[in-house]
């Protein structure tokens, strides 16, 4: 079977505890003090943005939304969580007792997954009591925040590697539930597969993988390494090169496996260079059709210096999981509305230098000029805009009186947010894709309706 070939995913979702806990101590004093307020049920408006990008970005990319969905289905406060905030005293027993009956009745809206983002673009609103709201605010956070930074970088890394693909290969530099998380992002923003095979179970993803140096150094030789490799795998394997010498192993790679060998990998020194070098030799034993996949700590920049270079595939690690560079997407949560004792929506928003925020209710949208994106208008508490401009509305229902639209989670949700990523790289104008530093590619303008 060729290293390439997809897993099946076979198997049903593993067991999931209760995600109430993946929270922040204040989040459940404040509910508390809301409830011996009489505040704790008033209707309120909680949302989700960002007041800038990652310093010289042009544009960021929504992900995590999906398990954002799937976390807040298993948001319930068990006995094991309610023993343990009752024996650690961090609420009272009203506070406890309103926790035990808490299932999510409010309603979730927001950018679809893999969509692009500006600086103030509204990615999730979530309309509910103050207490039902405020307590998701770490959760969603949490998810937005990671998932949307490796997202972001992994669609500037797919953007510049062209037809050419990207394969996440992070896992190992980062926690191991994370790893999954980034797995999917990945894929959102236009990576081809992962190696991460838990990311492949729960979510479809095509996973893949090679060989690493220990396997050809516990062999007492390079021969006996590839002879076995090919033996078990077939020749349409991918052999890793630079254990000892490139050129000797290639030779012998060649050798063992004939001119039908799948792929060859480099995983160190000059890549551009060697990859030039790994190609003629190929070419001259009768090995056209062998890809050269490189790996080693790349980023877009390194893609980018590769584009003219033989390569047929990327194996990104380090940098995509760590957002490369901006390991956040820095997004806030904040409340921008409540209603008021006569039922009236009340516009609230913070002010302090640096940190302000816009309130009220938002509805968003991105204006086209032919094909191209040109503003991202978003309007207070609606968007009114003349009627010869064209415009494509930008949130979608997640959740409804409390029901999710599970169409946005699991494998169909990741597809879904792998095309309006795709459909959403095409608006944009060409200056969305320099990797030079720059301000976003489109204005963020707010309009009071």
């Amino acid at each position: 079977m060729s290293d390439l070939t997809p897993a099946s995913p076979r198997g049903s979702a593993p067991f999931r505890p209760s995600t109430a806990l993946l929270t922040d101590h204040y989040e459940l004093t404040m509910l508390q003090a809301t409830l011996d307020s009489g505040r704790a049920e008033r209707r309120s408006i909680f949302e989700a943005f960002g007041r800038r990008l990652p310093a010289g970005r042009r544009y960021g990319i929504v992900a995590g939304t999906g398990r954002i969905l799937e976390m807040l289905a298993d948001f319930t406060f068990t006995s094991e969580e309610l023993t343990f905030l009752e024996s650690t005293k961090v609420v009272d027993s009203m506070t406890l007792d309103w926790l035990a009956d808490f299932r999510f009745s409010g309603d979730i809206r927001g950018y679809a997954e893999g969509e692009v983002y500006f600086p103030g673009s509204p990615l999730l609103s979530v309309e509910a009591t103050f207490a039902e709201a405020v307590v998701l605010e770490t959760m969603i956070l949490s998810a937005l925040n990671y998932d949307s930074a490796v997202a972001s970088a992994a669609s500037r890394m797919s953007r510049v590697a062209g037809s050419r693909p990207c394969v996440d290969m992070g896992s190992r530099r980062t926690h191991e539930q994370s790893a999954v998380a980034a797995a999917r992002a990945t894929v959102v923003a236009g990576f081809a597969s992962t190696s991460n095979l838990e990311a492949g179970r729960r979510y479809g993803l095509t996973t893949v993988g090679t060989a690493a140096h220990s396997f050809t150094l516990i062999h007492d030789s390079e021969r006996e390494a590839f002879e076995a490799q090919v033996r078990s795998l077939g020749s349409d394997t991918i052999l890793l090169l630079d254990t000892y010498d490139v050129d000797e192993a290639l030779t012998t790679a060649i050798e063992v496996a004939g001119t039908e060998l799948g792929g060859v990998r480099l995983d160190s020194g000059d890549l551009g260079i060697q990859a030039a070098e790994v190609r003629e030799k190929l070419d001259a034993l009768g090995a056209i059709n062998t890809r050269i996949t490189v790996t080693s700590d790349l980023d877009e920049y390194a893609i980018a210096g590769l584009a003219a270079a033989p390569v047929d595939a990327y194996g990104v690690g380090t940098r995509v999981v760590t957002g490369s560079g901006a390991p956040t997407a820095s997004l806030v949560y904040k409340l921008v509305a409540h209603s008021d004792d006569a039922g009236e929506w009340v516009s609230v928003q913070k002010k302090a230098t640096g940190k302000s925020s816009t309130g009220g209710m938002k509805e968003a949208a991105r204006i086209i000029d032919g094909t191209i994106a040109v503003e991202e208008a978003i309007g207070i508490p609606r968007l009114e805009l003349p009627d010869d401009l064209q415009a494509r509305p930008l949130q979608v229902p997640l959740v409804t009186d409390g029901e999710i639209d599970h169409s946005y989670t699991g494998p169909e949700g990741v597809q879904r947010a792998r095309e309006r990523h795709a459909a959403s790289m095409a608006e944009l104008p060409r200056t969305a894709h320099r990797l030079q530093a720059g301000e976003p590619a489109i204005p963020t303008v707010f309009y009071s309706a």
